[in-house]
């Protein structure tokens, strides 16, 4: 709040000068000029650069651009009111309507002054409100048409409580200002007008202009004065605050001089400051906490240094709470290497075999950890990283571990970090500083038999200005660096070896070579169908009756029920999707049974499209490739394997290859491979036409190079006329000599085979090693064709078609 020395404040003016002071100078006679006369309803304005000014305010301002003055001049020799509006830009000189306010103050000017200097100076006396209708031209100063706002006089409860409360308010503010005049209490508890109050206190306030004319130009009363009440309470809270500050200061002060001339009576003082005791016992309760932690030596001897530091210091020190922090992380650390639970490989088969389907060679490598950790306890622990589409369930095999092995369970999420601080912590020099995610995951575990699972590595933040994580987590993830893992914020070394570390990862291009490096990667490809079934069966049918509040007699799902959902509402490697679609099943049968339509619901297949509407998913296989020049591709995607149909025409032109679908640079180099290599197939050096490749699906950006072999017999077919079958798919690399080479992602492509409804799965006959990958019923329902070459593929999907051109020469 501004200083309150009388209820006439000086408003700075056009140009943010005061009136002039001293003496009392005669006032000025105005000359006459010829201005023709303004009509009833329309008011001379005087534009106010740094200032509002309210009804029942009497106020000084001085005036300096020509139309101000004949503004002013005008008023004065017509006994005319004048209208007082707010520029938007204090700095601007000349002004249009559009610089202006349109809601103001319109009063008489009670005296005209002519300084010594030249200096215009005016009193103004605000009366009331008025809001600009239009601006009127043709005069050497601002004229509008106005209309008149009449001052509210509402009475009523709402209004008496406000108009108490703003009254307490300006009072409180009185008492915490310096040097205010008794007189100025008494002059607020007098006035009995809210409306009066309210701009008064407004006028007075030290607020920005935009808020005062917020105040101005609320014409309801209860909302002006419920604004007004905030001002000022803003304001009362600041100059308490500021109060305090200055006491605390000045006790400070005085404290430092008592303790500087009395330093050996220093247990009195401390004392009178009530500090020893307290600081004392914290001392002494940290003293014992670092005994009890069981640190090593050199840890040992540090904390017992900063302890000493901290006894010496006072409470009101500005390092004492910052030390006393760092000592209490370091007491709850779980330094002492406990006994680790022991390892009963059986128990630990179980349950796995409870909480997982499938995954035989998961399990597998798990106890087989398991067994050498319960054959040499103190060996270093692997750093196993699963890898796999969404919902295939990396994350819930972690805790399985964990359960398996009686340790604590601890998961730190990686994606979005982009601060190396986030895993080695800050430095103590910084405000707030805290150790890493690492150290604070065994905070929470306090034990170091811990599985720790490291979620989402693949999506690491790039390294920048804050630093590399990736590069951070190398200390963590080396099993002979990590036994004396440094944390910036502890500063001494902390034993990591006997932690698990399980980091979970969609794809691996996107993690570091070295971070890669050092972890075991295990994949996690997908389910099939029957094992989806399988899943639902066993887990997810008994989560969504747990979540919906059903019993397993209330409500079942037929098996027939549960493939179609699968089938038909699903397509995904995991079954994350597979879940909500029973969850949504599940939410439908509640209702009848909530709203008594049945007791007991069983949902069989033709129930499902009733419930969740027309099936999302179709084996569009046959459709699409039942004209020449169509062949599907298998590919392999973060979320897992999927089909890709790959489509071919051809059109009058210059001989070009015109590419669709958003391909890559490696998928555009295939494609032209493929072209030449049909050219040679076919003898057709296709110089009259233009052949047109396009693989739907064009928003999702595609690359690599396994759709060759596919890409090839599209060409293939579409040249000779003849359709690719429709139950079979392919991958592959191709050569110009006609060479098929292997490609990755086998046991995603054929299991997307699978549930496309694709009989017949053609793959590179190197690639035949990574059959046994695939679950064994898939295998069963799917014939493999290894290609050796492109001709083995033509016979296989085209059917016996002879080359033609260099190729049947070769």
């Amino acid at each position: 709040m501004k200083y309150w020395p009388t209820l006439m404040t000086m408003l700075p003016g056009d140009e943010l000068t005061q009136a002039a002071g001293g003496g009392q100078p005669e006032a000025a006679q105005p000359a006459a000029e010829s201005i023709r006369p303004l009509p009833d309803d329309a008011m001379i304005l005087v534009p106010l650069r740094n200032a509002v000014l309210f009804p029942g305010v009497l106020s000084p301002i001085t005036v300096g651009r020509a139309a101000s003055v004949a503004a002013a001049q005008e008023a004065v020799r017509n006994d005319l009111r004048v209208g007082f509006l707010l520029q938007r830009d204090a700095e601007k000189s000349e002004v249009e309507p559009s610089d202006l306010y349109w809601v103001g103050t319109a009063g008489p000017i009670v005296r005209y002054i002519t300084g010594q200097e030249g200096g215009h100076h005016l009193v103004v006396k605000g009366e009331s409100r008025f809001r600009v209708l239009e601006f009127l031209e043709g005069w050497p100063f601002l004229v509008a048409r106005v209309d008149m706002v009449e001052a509210a006089t509402e009475e009523g409860p709402e209004i008496e409580a406000r108009f108490l409360q703003l009254k307490e308010q300006a009072i409180e503010a009185i008492g915490l200002l310096p040097n205010v005049p008794d007189e100025l209490v008494g002059v607020v508890r007098g006035i009995d007008s809210p409306a009066l109050l309210a701009d008064m206190v407004a006028n007075l306030l030290d607020a920005k202009n935009e808020e005062k004319q917020d105040v101005l130009e609320t014409f309801d009363l209860v909302r002006r004065l419920d604004k007004v009440i905030a001002l000022l309470g803003a304001r009362v809270e600041v100059l308490r605050i500021s109060r305090e500050i200055g006491e605390k200061t000045r006790a400070q002060f005085d404290e430092r001089q008592r303790e500087h001339v009395l330093r050996e009576q220093l247990r009195q003082i401390q004392k009178e400051l009530g500090e020893g005791d307290e600081t004392a016992a914290e001392v002494e309760e940290l003293r014992q906490a670092i005994e009890a932690a069981g640190m090593p030596e050199d840890v040992l001897k540090h904390a017992e240094k900063e302890l000493k530091r901290l006894s010496r210091m006072g409470e009101s020190s500005g390092e004492y709470s910052m030390l006393r922090t760092y000592l209490e992380w370091l007491t709850e650390l779980p330094w002492k290497h406990e006994p680790q639970p022991p390892i009963d490989i059986a128990e630990a088969r179980r349950v796995l075999d409870e909480d997982h389907f499938g995954l035989d060679k998961i399990k597998r490598r798990i106890l087989e950890y398991l067994a050498v950790r319960k054959l040499n306890p103190e060996g270093k622990s692997p750093i196993l990283c699963f890898s796999g589409p969404p919902g295939v369930g990396k994350t819930s095999l972690g805790q399985s571990i964990a359960r398996a092995t009686g340790r604590a369970f601890q998961r730190v999420a990686l994606g979005g970090v982009h601060d190396e601080a986030e895993i080695r912590g800050h430095r103590r020099t910084y405000i707030g500083a805290l150790p890493g995610n690492i150290i604070q995951a065994m905070r929470r575990a306090g034990t170091t038999n811990t599985v720790m699972m490291l979620d989402e590595i693949d999506k690491l933040g790039a390294g920048g200005f804050h630093g590399d994580p990736a590069s951070a987590l190398l200390e963590v993830l080396d099993p002979e660096q990590n036994s004396k893992f440094r944390d910036n914020y502890l500063a001494v070394d902390f034993d990591l070896s006997r932690v698990m570390f399980i980091c979970t990862a969609n794809v691996l291009d996107t993690i570091p070579g070295p971070l890669r490096d050092r972890m075991e990667i295990i994949q996690l490809p997908g389910y099939t169908e029957e094992e989806k079934i399988e899943i639902a069966k066993r887990y997810l049918v008994k989560r969504q009756l747990d979540a919906n509040g059903l019993k397993p007699e209330q409500a079942s799902l037929t098996e027939a029920a549960l493939r179609t959902v699968v089938r038909d509402y699903t397509r995904e490697a995991g079954v994350r999707n597979l879940e909500r679609e029973l969850g949504a099943v599940l939410r439908h049968v509640a209702m009848r049974i909530a709203e008594g339509q049945a007791q007991q619901v069983a949902v069989d297949a033709a129930d499902v499209a009733t419930i969740l509407g027309p099936r999302r998913f179709e084996n569009e296989t046959a459709l699409r490739t039942s004209v020449p020049g169509v062949a599907t591709g298998l590919a392999w995607t973060p979320v897992g394997g999927d089909i890709l149909f790959i489509e071919a025409s051809r059109v009058p032109g210059s001989g070009k290859l015109i590419l669709t679908g958003q391909l890559g640079d490696v998928m555009k180099e295939s494609a032209q491979a493929a072209l030449t290599l049909a050219k040679t197939w076919t003898g057709d050096a296709l110089d009259k036409v233009d052949i047109h490749v396009h693989v739907p699906a064009g928003a999702t950006p595609k690359d690599g190079p396994s759709a060759g072999v596919a890409m090839f017999l599209a060409l293939v077919s579409l040249l000779t006329g003849k359709p690719v079958r429709s139950d079979v798919a392919m991958t592959g690399e191709v050569s110009l000599r006609g060479l098929v080479l292997p490609i990755g992602g086998v046991k995603e492509k054929t299991l997307a085979a699978l549930r496309a409804g694709i009989h017949t799965v053609m793959i590179p006959r190197r690639n035949e090693k990574d059959l046994e990958d695939v679950p064994p019923e898939a295998r069963e329902k799917l014939e493999f064709v290894l290609l050796d070459r492109v001709e083995d593929a033509v016979r296989c999907a085209i059917g016996d078609v002879a080359p033609t051109g260099e190729r049947a020469a070769a």
